[in-house]
């Protein structure tokens, strides 16, 4: 049975179609939901987490159904929204020790000592949570979440505003995580982190699935590799097998391949065969955000730049 069962899943709100008949399965594995803004994830991750009732089709986490066995849904899973959620004016142990309270975890102090651990924030567990930084204050959300032992951990941008050190930490404790059994649903917009940690993607546009696999698997199916030769002379383009000649541009030779660094020594040969000096040649492998500006729309902006609302943005920030 797979950790999450996701069957044609739709939300509206009057006329607006938010999600769009969504089916997934999702096994134990960290599973990252992209999209745009206004694409749906949220509402995706507010439906899963039994705090929106659907309009059409169905959702089980665990086997349990989001809508008729809520209850026991929210026994098995925990919710860090992207917005923060520990009290400033406790310290980091009273933050833990009010949702192990909530859940009724049993050997309450014990428990709290080893989430505490875990995130790294024994030593300062003790501190108001005023005093913490970014990335502790995110960390101590995750104890907070992990605090009943869930079997599934949905983060909602778990990284946004915090710094590459900060990003960095929280990753690596995901991970180890999914590795201990977890099963792990992130939105996020970054999307080296996303390249990097998911097991698996899905990118909504539009309330739509549009693309779902692992990212090596979303690369290779939509974007090829770039191949670049700097080149002293003009060159002949001929018939290489997987390989499509782009054209030159003064010096700069351009190949499309399935597969560049198989296909660079042939490429190597054949130029020096028109008696070409090579300067430089390189392979782009393509990244996911290749792969998603392939897959998505456009969202337009409707009216103009607010002046005042940006500099307003800017002065809450400092």
């Amino acid at each position: 049975m797979s950790s999450i069962n996701v069957y044609n899943l739709s939300k509206k709100f009057g006329k607006l179609i938010a999600v769009d008949n969504l089916t997934l399965d999702i096994e134990d594995e960290i599973f990252g939901l992209l999209g745009p803004n206004g694409s749906g994830k949220t509402t995706t991750i507010r439906m899963l987490t039994t705090l929106l009732d659907p309009t059409n089709g169905s959702a089980k986490i665990c086997g349990f159904d989001t809508k008729k066995e809520a209850g026991k849904v929210r026994e098995k899973i925990s919710y860090v929204p992207q917005e923060m959620a520990v009290d400033v004016k406790f310290t980091g142990r009273e933050n833990v020790r009010f949702y192990a309270k909530m859940y009724g975890v049993q050997n309450r102090e014990k428990k709290i000592d080893d989430v505490l651990e875990i995130m790294e924030l024994s030593d300062r567990a003790d501190d108001p949570v005023k005093n913490y930084s970014g990335g502790m204050r995110r960390r101590l959300e995750l104890a907070q979440a992990l605090v009943h032992e869930p079997e599934v951990l949905f983060l909602d941008e778990p990284t946004v505003g915090l710094d590459v050190a900060a990003r960095k930490k929280i990753w690596e404790h995901v991970k180890s995580l999914q590795k201990n059994g977890m099963t792990v649903f992130v939105t996020t917009h970054y999307l080296e982190e996303a390249d990097t940690a998911c097991d698996r993607i899905a990118i909504l546009d539009r309330g739509k699935v549009v693309a779902v696999g692992s990212p090596t698997e979303l690369k290779n199916k939509i974007i090829k590799d770039t191949i670049i030769a700097e080149v002293n002379g003009e060159f002949i383009p001929g018939t290489f097998p997987g390989v499509i000649f782009v054209g030159q541009n003064e010096n700069i030779l351009t190949f499309i391949a399935d597969n560049g660094s198989e296909v660079v020594p042939f490429l190597v040969h054949e130029i020096a065969r028109q008696k070409l000096e090579i300067k430089t040649i390189t392979v782009h492998k393509p990244k996911l955000d290749d792969v998603f500006l392939d897959s998505v729309s456009v969202f337009e902006e409707s009216g103009g730049f607010n002046d005042i609302k940006f500099r307003t943005m800017l002065r809450r920030r400092r």
